[in-house]
């Protein structure tokens, strides 16, 4: 409507001047300036008059509608949209228009205040974080946006650029700023306070032409020493049960061995003493000593891995070993065991004796677990994931493991088995931490279990370096 009411206006003054200046046109030809000036000038004059204007009508009535969007166009080309249009006077199609303006201007202030908001909620949210962010160009070095977090990490009391911290620290500059953590690393830091480990990883983006870089770090020392010290507990725990088990009947029986012979050395025909019953005693004391070695070797035996000699191996190179290994016993035992590969190619860089041994010992707990159910069935499958990661799955229908002990299988000398040592899963998860994996175990009681090994086929080892 607006637009139809400013069409018409604007036609109506273009088609009166174009009429002016037809009539103009019409009467200069026609009337004579030679004999008659003063009454063809006379006659001429109004026409000449209402040319100039209707001219000069049509050039405000322009202006003033161009005059209108370019203060609206300048106060956007500023970012000034405090401006206010007046929409109670002046033409219909001005204050439209000028309704218009205000509107967008509202519009976009409003968007820029839900934007403030937005960006104060996710300043705070940074700022109360336990993780320390940094974000700085690239080019310039200098920093886009840092919470206090980390500045506290690196005890550091302002950043602006980060050549500060080289001038300050040039190894703890090379460590965090220099360095790419794509992946995401844990490094040492010297701090003043001393070393501290950190969890850090970085990624880059861009704004326009500018690339920054993006750099998240968190302080681990408290976790890790917290978990130390869990762990300690634990393994001391286990430890003082299983060497207080063996002490105890030994300290019982000496002691039992003992009162005996002060017996018999006191009165040899009332208090008998059979040479049996000494060698017996004896013996039951050399059974259980030897049990608390054996119980000293395994717990040594937990750390005596330490290094990797790790190449490349096809998988199903590795699945036909364990195959010829274990497959006559399986028989045996009327235990079905099923390899499957989606890829006969499939390669990962490992420690292919120490890999064996896991799945050995995993697929001898699978056995364990099935042996009492109908039809028991044990699957090791193997594929890459959409992330590169090699899995391979050790699953059996077996008796399953109960959700009250499942956190507990990876504890040290902790067994669920009669005569089991409590050692092979712990055995298991060192040999995968040696090769910068994961070992994960879900279960369902009386259903099953399914352990997964997990390896990244980008990770390479000292041992084959």
């Amino acid at each position: 409507m607006t637009y139809k009411s400013y069409s018409v206006v604007l036609g109506t003054r273009i088609a009166c001047l174009f009429l002016s200046l037809l009539g103009l046109a019409f009467a200069i030809p026609n009337l004579d300036f030679e004999t008659n000036l003063i009454i063809s000038s006379i006659t001429i004059a109004p026409l000449v008059l209402l040319v100039i204007i209707l001219i000069r009508n049509l050039y405000k009535f322009s202006m003033r509608r161009y005059a209108a969007m370019n203060n609206f166009f300048e106060s956007v080309k500023y970012r000034d949209f405090s401006q206010w249009f007046n929409e109670t006077s002046g033409p219909e199609d001005i204050k439209i228009l000028h309704r218009g303006f205000n509107t967008v201007n509202e519009t976009i202030k409003k968007i820029n205040k839900d934007k403030e908001a937005q960006y104060l909620y996710l300043q705070k949210i940074l700022e109360i974080v336990d993780t320390g962010i940094v974000a700085y160009n690239t080019n310039t070095r200098d920093v886009l946006w840092i919470n206090d977090k980390f500045k506290e990490t690196l005890n550091i009391p302002t950043l602006k650029n980060i050549h500060f911290v080289a001038k300050r620290n040039p190894k703890m500059f090379t460590d965090v700023f220099e360095t790419d953590h794509l992946k995401g690393n844990t490094i040492s830091l010297d701090a003043e306070q001393g070393k501290i480990k950190v969890l850090i990883s970085s990624s880059f983006f861009k704004i326009d032409a500018d690339e920054f870089k993006l750099i998240v770090l968190q302080n681990i020392e408290h976790t890790l020493n917290q978990n130390q010290s869990e762990a300690w507990h634990k393994l001391l725990s286990v430890m003082t049960h299983e060497i207080m088990n063996s002490i105890a009947p030994i300290s019982s029986l000496a002691e039992t061995l003992q009162s005996k012979i002060k017996m018999t050395q006191a009165d040899a025909d009332i208090n008998s003493m059979e040479m049996v019953d000494i060698y017996t005693g004896i013996e039951s004391i050399r059974k259980r000593s030897e049990g608390l070695m054996k119980f000293a070797k395994t717990y040594r035996g937990l750390n005596k891995i330490t290094t990797l000699n790790a190449s490349d191996v096809f998988i199903s190179e590795l699945f036909e070993n364990i195959s010829n290994l274990l497959q006559p016993s399986l028989k045996k035992k009327k235990i079905e065991l099923q390899f499957v590969l989606e890829n006969p190619k499939l390669q990962i860089n490992i420690d292919n004796a120490l890999i064996e041994q896991v799945l050995i010992n995993l697929i001898l707990n699978a056995i364990e677990a099935s042996k009492h159910v109908n039809n028991p069935t044990i699957k090791i499958s193997a594929k890459q994931s959409i992330e590169g990661l090699t899995i391979i799955k050790i699953f059996d229908n077996g008796k399953g493991i109960s959700n009250e002990i499942i956190d507990q299988v990876f504890i040290p000398f902790f067994s669920t088995k009669k005569n089991g040592s409590g050692i092979g899963l712990p055995f298991c998860q060192q040999i995968m931490f040696l090769h910068k994996g994961e070992i994960k175990i879900k279960s369902v009681e009386n259903k099953g279990t399914t352990i997964q090994l997990l390896f990244s086929n980008k990770t390479k080892f000292e041992g084959n370096q």
